[in-house]
C-alpha cells in the first residue's frame, strides 16, 4: 500500500507540473518573454562561477515535455514492474533522479551547470540500463556508459577552452574563436544522440526496461545531445562531413530496421532514424523546424514503446515480433494505440509526425540541397513506411503457430490509462504545437509534383515493404547478416579496439626496451659521461693555465 501511495504522489507531482510549465511556455512563447537567474558560488582567479538558470520558450516547451511523459511512465510502471517487487521503489526513485538531471541540463546556459545534469544523465542512464541482473545487462550498461563518457571528453575540452575567457556564459560570446568549441560540442552531441560512429549503444541499451526505454532511450536522453546543438546554433555552420554523418544514420538505422526481429530494437532502430532526421536538419540550418520534430517525436516515440511493453508484459517477456501473431484480435485497443504512433512516425497526413517531417522535407527541397541529399531524405521516409509496415504484418495480421502466449485481452489498468492519454497527445500535439510556433505562416513556392514527392515516398514504401522486403522472401545471408548487425559496428569497435591494443603493446615493448636505453636510463648514464668529459675538459684547461703561467714567471725573472 506505501508503494502505490509512492507512485501517485510522484505521479500526480509530476502531471500537475507539467501542466503549470505548459502554461508558462504558451506565455512565455506568445510574449517572448526571457528570464535568466544567477547564483554565485565563488572565483577562481579570475574566473567566476555561477549556476545560471534560462527560462524561455524552448527550455519550458521541453521541460513539459520531459515531465509529462515522465508522469505516464511512473503511472505506468506501477503496474508494469509491480507493487510487490522489492524493487519498484528504487526503480521510482532512479527515475526521479533521472527527471531532475534532464531538467538541470535543459535549463543550463552554462557549461558547468550543464555538465552538472550531462554527467547525471550519464550515470543514471547506465543505473536504469543494469536494473534488470543479467550478464547482457550489465554489457550493455558497460557499452552505454563508456560509449557516453568518450563523449563527455569534448564537452571537459570546451570548459577548459572557455575558461580563459572568464566565464561559461557561452550564449554571450559572439566574437571569440569558436572553432575548436563546435568540434567539441559536436563530438560530444553525436555520442548522446547515438550518430555514426556512436551508434552502437543505444539498440545494446534495450535491454533496460521498457518503462526506462520510453522514457529515457526515445525522448529525452537521446535527444539531449540535438537540444544542446540548438543552445550552440550560434556556432553552427554547415559542414558537409557531419551532415554526411547524420544522413547516413538515417539511412543505416532504417536499413537496420527492416530485417531485425526484436521488437525493441526495431523501434530502437527508428528512433535513431529519427535522430538522424533531426541532427540533419539542424545542421541544415533548420533549428526550429528540428525543435519542432524533436518534441513531436518524444510523444509519439514513448507512446510506441509503452504499447510495446504491453505486448511483452502480456507474452511471457519475449520481444520476437515473429511470436507475435494475430495481437490485434485479442487487444484491439492497444493495437490501435500502437498504429496511431506507427503512423505518426510515418508522417502519415494530420498525425503529429506529418506536421514536422513535411516541413523539414519541403524546406530542404525548397532551399536547394544537392539531388544527394534530396535522394536520400525521400528514401529514408519510404523505408521508415517499409519496416513500419513489416512490423504491423508480423505483429497483427499474419497468422502463424508459433503463438507463444494462451489468452489475454486489454484491460482498463494504469498501463491502458497511460497509453490512452498519449495516443491523444499524439494525434493534436503536432497541430497544437505548428499553430504555437507560428510555423503555419511559412510559405513555400514549390512545383505540384514536388509537393506530392512525399506522399510517393510513403505510397512506395508500403510497395517496398510487400515487394523487397518480401515476407517470404529468401535473399542472401550475408546480406541479412550485414544488415541485421548494424553494418558490423559492432565488428568495426572491436576492429579498432584490436589493433589500437596491438599499437599499445608494441609501444609498451618499444618504450621499456629501446625507449629506456636512448631514453631515461640512457640520457643519464651519457649526461654523466658528458659531465666528465667537460670536467677534465675544465682539469686540463686549469693545468694549461698554470704551465704558462710558470713559464712567464720564469721568462719574466
Amino acid at each position: 500500500m506505501l508503494n502505490m501511495n509512492i507512485y501517485f504522489i510522484w505521479f500526480f507531482i509530476m502531471f500537475m507540473m507539467s501542466l503549470f510549465i505548459a502554461y508558462f511556455s504558451i506565455l512565455f512563447g506568445c510574449y517572448d518573454y526571457f528570464v535568466m537567474i544567477e547564483f554565485y558560488i565563488m572565483n577562481i582567479n579570475s574566473v567566476s562561477i555561477y549556476y545560471t538558470m534560462i527560462f524561455d520558450w524552448i527550455s519550458l516547451v521541453f521541460m513539459f515535455v520531459v515531465m509529462f511523459i515522465s508522469s505516464m511512465v511512473v503511472l505506468y510502471s506501477y503496474d508494469y514492474l509491480g507493487i510487490k517487487s522489492y524493487s519498484c521503489i528504487r526503480f521510482l526513485f532512479i527515475v526521479i533522479l533521472f527527471v531532475i538531471s534532464m531538467l538541470l541540463m535543459v535549463v543550463s546556459p552554462n557549461l558547468i551547470s550543464i555538465l552538472l545534469g550531462w554527467d547525471g544523465l550519464g550515470l543514471v542512464s547506465y543505473c536504469l540500463v543494469i536494473y534488470y541482473s543479467s550478464m547482457k545487462s550489465y554489457l550493455a550498461g558497460m557499452i552505454t556508459c563508456l560509449t557516453n563518457r568518450l563523449g563527455d571528453i569534448g564537452l571537459l575540452i570546451s570548459i577548459a577552452w572557455l575558461s580563459s575567457y572568464g566565464s561559461w556564459h557561452f550564449m554571450f560570446y559572439n566574437n571569440i574563436y569558436y572553432l575548436l568549441i563546435f568540434y567539441m560540442i559536436i563530438f560530444c552531441s553525436f555520442t548522446k544522440s547515438a550518430q555514426i560512429p556512436f551508434s552502437s549503444w543505444l539498440p545494446a541499451a534495450m535491454a533496460a526496461p521498457t518503462p526506462v526505454s520510453a522514457l529515457v532511450h526515445s525522448s529525452t536522453l537521446v535527444t539531449a545531445g540535438v537540444y544542446l546543438l540548438i543552445r550552440f546554433y550560434n556556432l553552427i555552420e554547415f559542414n558537409f562531413f557531419f551532415t554526411f554523418l547524420s544522413l547516413m544514420t538515417l539511412l543505416f538505422s532504417s536499413f537496420c530496421a527492416n530485417y531485425e526481429f526484436d521488437l525493441k530494437k526495431i523501434i530502437a532502430y527508428s528512433t535513431l532514424s529519427q535522430l538522424g532526421l533531426m541532427m540533419c536538419s539542424l545542421l541544415l540550418g533548420m533549428k526550429e523546424l528540428s525543435f519542432f520534430h524533436l518534441i513531436t517525436h518524444a510523444m509519439f516515440k514513448s507512446l510506441l514503446f509503452l504499447c510495446a511493453g504491453i505486448f511483452i508484459y502480456y507474452m511471457n517477456d519475449n520481444q520476437d515480433i515473429r511470436f507475435m501473431n494475430s495481437l490485434s484480435v485479442n487487444m484491439p485497443l492497444t493495437c490501435t494505440c500502437f498504429n496511431v504512433s506507427s503512423m505518426a512516425l510515418c508522417g502519415i497526413p494530420f498525425m503529429s509526425g506529418f506536421y514536422s517531417k513535411d516541413l523539414i522535407i519541403e524546406l530542404v527541397v525548397f532551399n536547394g540541397v544537392s539531388f544527394f541529399f534530396f535522394f536520400f531524405f525521400f528514401f529514408s521516409i519510404g523505408l521508415t513506411v517499409s519496416y513500419t509496415l513489416r512490423l504491423f504484418y508480423y505483429s497483427m495480421i499474419k497468422v502463424g503457430f508459433l503463438n507463444c502466449y494462451l489468452s489475454f485481452f486489454d484491460s482498463y489498468s494504469l498501463m491502458s490509462i497511460s497509453i490512452y492519454i498519449l495516443s491523444l497527445i499524439s494525434v493534436i500535439f503536432g497541430s497544437l504545437l505548428m499553430w504555437m510556433m507560428n510555423f503555419d505562416l511559412f510559405f513555400f513556392v514549390l512545383p505540384f509534383y514536388v509537393k506530392l514527392m512525399t506522399l510517393l515516398s510513403l505510397s512506395l514504401g508500403i510497395w517496398f515493404g510487400f515487394e523487397v522486403f518480401g515476407f517470404n522472401n529468401f535473399m542472401n545471408v550475408n546480406y541479412y547478416f550485414f544488415n541485421g548487425n548494424m553494418w558490423f559496428m559492432f565488428s568495426y569497435s572491436f576492429f579498432i579496439y584490436f589493433y589500437l591494443y596491438k599499437l599499445m603493446l608494441s609501444y609498451g615493448n618499444i618504450i621499456n626496451s629501446w625507449g629506456e636505453y636512448y631514453g631515461g636510463f640512457g640520457m643519464t648514464y651519457y649526461f654523466m659521461k658528458l659531465t666528465d668529459f667537460i670536467y677534465l675538459n675544465m682539469n686540463n684547461n686549469m693545468k694549461i693555465f698554470i704551465l704558462f703561467f710558470f713559464i712567464w714567471f720564469l721568462f719574466s725573472i
